[in-house]
């Protein structure tokens, strides 16, 4: 099984890869847990100053992989989901580490938002 999530250590910072190509990096569950888990490696390395993560081929990130938000007939999915669970807790560790993160941005970058409906 290819890995979702490549991590190379180099002299004073790591790289992260999305790796993903075929689905233009997109993130489904195990890519979020890969991605997390080398997030984690790099914050918990004395070395590792700092932190630059990009995608394979040609996209660094096409957003969630709506492949998993398929529902049964009938069913209703839950809109917010992937947000609470994974992109905010990774956006909150990005944030708190004490190196900088660089983004290499290498073709399509999408994101997420939250989408809340005003109450009348």
């Amino acid at each position: 099984m290819e890995q979702t999530v490549l991590s190379t250590t180099r002299e004073g910072y790591r790289v992260i890869i999305l790796n993903r190509p075929q689905r233009l990096n997109a993130l489904d569950e195990a890519a979020h847990r890969a991605l997390a888990d080398a997030v984690a490696a790099a914050a918990s390395d004395a070395t590792c100053r700092a932190l630059l993560i990009t995608g394979a081929g040609r996209a660094f990130c096409a957003g969630q992989d709506l492949t998993e938000r398929r529902v049964a007939p009938g069913e209703k999915p839950v809109p917010g989901t992937a947000l609470e669970r994974y992109y905010n807790p990774l956006i909150r560790r990005l944030r708190s580490l004490p190196m900088p993160v660089v983004a290499a941005v290498n073709g399509i970058a999408a994101g997420g938002r939250r989408q809340y409906r005003a109450r009348l």
